[in-house]
């Protein structure tokens, strides 16, 4: 997934030191590397000036979004058995989780004929009652519990075709979404494809990971029969953006979890960029917009209480969601700014919609995708097909810099979702239970993800 047609050649030691100028085509330490032209002009780039990326957790669209109108949204699916299973309502803070590991979804993709979501295992909060609930692959989330997610989808645009790019859970997604990658160098035709095996529980993974910490690698058959220290090195977006100084930010609750993206990658969990840029915790995005300190690009990722992560989290997801939101909006940088709020991976949840697959790990399964801003079409489902690699491509062209070659390539842009022409309108506020001042003055600790293996 490389670019071709090289304008210049230059040594391959040069490949990190101009990051976002060069695209590798042999890798670094491969034969060399190639300039690539800069991206045509984008009218993106006329309207927005801030993006902000806000990644939740372990849903599809049928289970998260439930009777939403005009979107592609199914009431009940086929199992393993053949049988008609009607989707039943569930509490969002529900009491198991169900596997989002790549050989889940090999189960549940079942060649494209999407009938194995029952075969998907799952664990069960220890001394749950009524724990598993019949076919619980086979649920959706009370409408009532995440009002803020409808009123933002019927108000702004709705995407009920986003695929996560990759087919497996948490780990590897975050890295999809700062690289539109997972591969451990960037010549390999590996990817880490599942959350790290640590040694013990508790333990931080990426490039600080203890000894004997590893992530297993999918190869191009499928198999994954090999593994490394998960710390990777290849060229991410923010390496483009820093070589055009377009200020970033990645605000997570902790640094050392499978959530934060930068964490396993080499040169920016080494470099200067780990203490300016990612920030803790993620809190500080609501401080950081109310004192105009809002960066060009953000990525926001919640606790674990604060995500939709199943059996992890309190219910308060859309309230986190919504803070944000409604922040950017009654800000100073409500007409510029394009909000995009996506899921990280589909959880184990029945979905209905087979993904395209175009190799050993790409795509997943559909997760839900919401796009705010000014200029998102109002009250439009898109049909467009889309994926982490969109969200990257889109940066791309708001602040021209160049592709990376990697999912952003042969994704599209997300021009569906926005009409450029509108004049921005009034921010309309998104009614929750939680506000901002309840997560900023929340004292419990800011915790991540357990490091599940589901």
């Amino acid at each position: 997934m490389r670019l071709q047609n090289p304008i210049l050649i230059l040594p391959a030691a040069a490949c990190l030191l101009a990051a976002g100028l060069l695209v590798n085509s042999g890798g670094c330490g491969g034969s060399g590397t190639t300039v690539t032209p800069p991206p045509p002009p984008s009218p993106f780039g006329q309207k927005i000036q801030h993006v902000v990326v806000i990644f939740q957790e372990n849903r599809t669209p049928d289970n998260l979004f439930h009777g939403l109108p005009n979107a592609d949204i199914a009431a009940s699916g086929v199992n393993s058995l053949g049988q008609t299973i009607t989707l039943q309502p569930i509490t969002l803070a529900n009491n198991y989780d169900l596997s989002h590991a790549h050989t889940a979804f090999v189960k549940m993709y079942d060649g494209g004929k999407m009938d194995g979501a029952d075969l998907v295992g799952l664990g069960c909060q220890a001394g749950a009652v009524g724990c598993p609930p019949p076919n619980p692959q086979f649920m959706y989330v009370n409408p009532s519990e995440v009002a803020p997610y409808f009123q933002l989808a019927e108000t702004y645009t709705f995407g009920d075709r986003m695929f996560q790019t990759n087919q497996g859970p948490s780990f590897p997604a975050h890295q999809f979404i700062i690289s539109g990658t997972s591969v451990p160098t960037a010549t390999s035709n590996l990817f880490a494809s599942e959350n790290p095996h640590v040694p013990t529980a508790g333990a931080v993974v990426g490039c600080t990971a203890p000894a004997g910490e590893f992530v297993l690698l999918i190869d191009p058959t499928g198999a994954e029969n090999s593994s490394q220290y998960p710390c990777f090195e290849h060229p991410t977006l923010v390496d483009e953006l820093d070589a055009k100084s377009v200020a970033w930010k990645y605000y997570t609750p902790t640094p050392g979890s499978i959530w934060t993206g930068p964490n396993a990658i080499e040169h920016l969990r080494m470099g200067p960029d780990w203490t300016s840029s990612v920030i803790t915790p993620s809190t500080q995005i609501l401080t950081d917009i109310t004192n105009g300190q809002l960066a060009q690009v953000s990525w926001v990722i919640p606790t674990a209480a604060a995500s939709d992560h199943a059996s992890s989290n309190d219910g308060s997801g859309p309230s986190w969601v919504a803070s944000i939101v409604n922040a950017v909006g009654n800000s100073q940088f409500w007409s510029s700014t394009a909000i995009i709020i996506t899921w990280d991976d589909w959880g184990g949840w029945y979905d209905h919609v087979a993904p395209k697959i175009t190799n050993s790990y790409e795509y997943g399964f559909r997760v839900p995708l919401i796009v705010v801003s000014p200029f998102a079409k109002p009250a439009y489902v898109s049909h467009v097909t889309h994926d982490f690699g969109s969200i990257l491509k889109f940066i791309e062209e708001v602040f021209q810099v160049p592709t990376l070659g990697y999912a952003d390539t042969p994704a599209d842009d997300l021009s569906d979702c926005f009409d450029l022409t509108r004049t921005p309108g009034p921010f309309q506020f998104i009614a929750a239970p939680r506000d901002a001042t309840f997560f900023l003055n929340d004292k419990r600790p800011a915790e991540g993800p357990d490091n599940d293996d589901l």
